[in-house]
């Protein structure tokens, strides 16, 4: 059941990014180059505290097909640890898609395919290992302020075994230059 509905939300994703590109097709100023509409950015983060730490780093590049439809690719890395308990490394790639109803308002949808390599020394089950790919499909509502976008995205494929978030639900900040 829940395979179906992923399935179901990436179809209804996809079907609305393009018809919102076609949508708006004709604000297309056709004096630009394709460099000229490609902006770049992304995010890093960095958490740490009483034995934990965590690392992100996630380019992305960004091509604006007019003033309201956007789609690109972005790349991901995360290290987590604890102490001498838990360390997880993952790497992965997305594909983006947004779309500004209005200057200050964006939605996006985005998909990230992440291999997930993590180990948990645990004394009642000793260690776990685990490497696996994960997928996930965010939708998300964002308020636009110049080149950043702040926001709340929810992963629509999320899964509490595998997932690599505590939740469904997540914040977010977005860059471009």
């Amino acid at each position: 059941m829940k395979r179906f509905i992923a399935k179901k939300a990436l179809i209804i994703s996809l079907a609305f990014f393009t018809f919102s590109i076609f949508s708006y097709a004709q604000a297309n100023d056709e004096s630009q180059n394709f460099w000229d509409r490609v902006q770049y950015g992304g995010g890093v983060g960095l958490n740490f505290g009483n034995g934990f730490f965590s690392g992100m780093l996630a380019p992305n590049a960004l091509y604006r097909f007019n003033p309201y439809v956007a789609a690109g690719t972005g790349l991901n890395f995360q290290y987590s640890s604890f102490k001498n308990d838990f360390n997880s490394a993952v790497l992965g790639g997305s594909v983006i898609g947004l779309f500004n109803p209005s200057q200050e308002i964006q939605f996006s949808t985005e998909f990230e395919q992440l291999y997930v390599s993590r180990n948990i020394e645990d004394a009642f089950n000793g260690d776990i290992k685990d490497k696996y790919w994960y997928p996930a499909l965010f939708l998300g509502i964002g308020f636009n302020n110049g080149n950043v976008t702040f926001g709340i995205r929810y992963d629509v494929l999320y899964d509490t075994n595998k997932s690599i978030q505590p939740e469904a639900w997540m914040p977010f900040v977005r860059f471009w230059f």
